[in-house]
């Protein structure tokens, strides 16, 4: 983990903006809840949610990247596709994952969101071949295969199609962990930990 005041004088990439699917559903995200990045980046959805008064976490690869995205929030540089998950053991209150499919972990993704906690993901789905990158079927979504991944989740809202500009095949879903107790639904509602 990094220290976000050591990258004060770092480099910083330029960002883009907040996808438009985790800006339109950002409202069940309370402003003082835990928001998870997977696959951050250079912290575009960290800076949307630490603008809004978010205590972010964002997890990458790429120092480079992470140079950038520590201004937002803490950081962990890690490899999720060869190590071990690094969070084992931290709740969050939202997970956030744009553009990144990398399907064992989301059993990890799933363990990291706390009761009452929002998942909202969004990545390629089969059918981007025909547009564009990525292309090979281990980085595209088959149909219907988010809303599988998240069973056992309340699913809130859930797209499945062609977007463009710039055209691209996606597959998107914000779903809820439901509270399973009535003090997990009590701290749920308060926002605080469980």
């Amino acid at each position: 983990m990094q220290n976000p005041a050591a990258s004060d004088t770092a480099p910083h990439a330029p960002l883009h903006r907040a996808s438009e699917w985790i800006q339109r559903w950002s409202h069940l995200v309370p402003a003082s809840a835990r928001v998870l990045d997977v696959a951050c980046g250079s912290g575009r959805h960290m800076q949307w949610f630490a603008e809004r008064g978010n205590a972010v976490t964002g997890i990458d690869r790429s120092a480079e990247a992470l140079a950038s995205a520590a201004r937002f929030g803490e950081v962990v540089e890690a490899d999720i596709e060869a190590d071990s998950w690094p969070l084992d053991g931290r709740e969050f209150d939202a997970v956030v994952v744009t553009n990144y499919l990398w399907r064992p972990i989301f059993p990890a993704i799933l363990g990291s969101l706390a009761p009452g906690g929002v998942l909202m993901h969004e990545t390629f789905a089969i059918g981007n071949e025909s547009v564009g990158r990525p292309a090979r079927a281990e980085f595209l979504l088959q149909a219907g295969e988010l809303l599988k991944l998240c069973k056992g989740l309340r699913v809130l809202a859930y797209e499945d199609g062609f977007l463009d500009e710039p055209d691209r095949f996606v597959q998107r879903i914000v779903a809820r962990r439901e509270p399973s107790t009535a003090t997990e639904l009590f701290r749920a509602r308060l926002g605080g930990p469980v």
